[in-house]
């Protein structure tokens, strides 16, 4: 949507920091992937890379994501304010918008609760001690705790409008399913599971495990919309969803 009076951000203000959000994770991209593959750590080395974690597809993700947002911003600060209000401009702010609060938002919620959580309960479940030799703390902290406040950041610093409640869930369940059979494909023809927790439930637990974990996909993207309508309720930028 178009800038307006009461938004908490200029345009300029937007750009310079999602230039420098880009510019992070861009840095942080290329730190991951320039990391020394140990024998301890084959996870890389397997089937499917390192895209198999979804850490690294959340990385990704969120870095094109903000690459984007550079471009919309700068589209928005060369074109004459009326010419913002529709054609090209506006589909990109559409995109934008869907993006963030379909995908960056709860995907990048669900990796800094999910990581922490079993992280905090026993680490040996989700990241190794030995990792520690491999990964640096900086690295580990970039990709699963600074995105949470930067996701926050961008929620602040421009309004989004939501999909339908409906169609939004349900593409979030599409990316949800895609990347479970990702995962059960992974294990098909390597052998192996992508995180350590998986090798250790039971097939019941792990059915259990695989299911929790997609169905909490929807209370983050309503999370998400509860957040939005709260940061932005004073600006008139969002209704109030039926």
């Amino acid at each position: 949507m178009a800038a307006s009076p009461a938004a908490k951000a200029s345009s300029k203000l937007c750009l310079f920091v999602h230039v420098v959000f880009f510019a992070w994770y861009v840095f942080t991209l290329r730190a991951n992937c320039s990391i020394e593959i140990s024998d301890r750590h084959p996870g890389t080395r397997s089937y499917g890379g390192r895209w198999k974690y979804l850490t690294f597809i959340n990385l990704v993700m969120q870095t094109v994501f903000f690459g984007f947002c550079v471009l919309t911003d700068v589209v928005y600060n060369v074109l004459p304010s009326k010419s913002t209000r529709g054609g090209i401009p506006l589909f990109l702010v559409t995109l934008r918008d869907g993006f963030f609060t379909v995908l960056a938002f709860p995907v990048g919620t669900f990796v800094f609760a999910s990581f922490w959580s079993l992280y905090t309960y026993d680490r040996e479940l989700v990241y190794p001690k030995y990792l520690d030799d491999i990964i640096p703390i900086w690295l580990n902290h970039a990709m699963h705790t600074v995105i949470m406040p930067l996701l926050l950041a961008q929620m602040y610093l421009q309004p989004h409008k939501h999909p339908s409640r409906l169609n939004g869930i349900l593409a979030l369940a599409l990316f949800a399913s895609l990347y479970l059979a990702w995962v059960l494909w992974v294990r098909h023809v390597s052998g192996l599971w992508v995180y350590p927790i998986m090798a250790r439930l039971s097939p019941v637990g792990l059915v259990l495990f695989l299911g929790a974990a997609s169905v909490s996909m929807a209370p983050l993207y309503l999370l998400g919309e509860k957040l939005s309508r709260a940061i932005w309720s004073t600006t008139g930028t969002q209704k109030k969803k039926k």
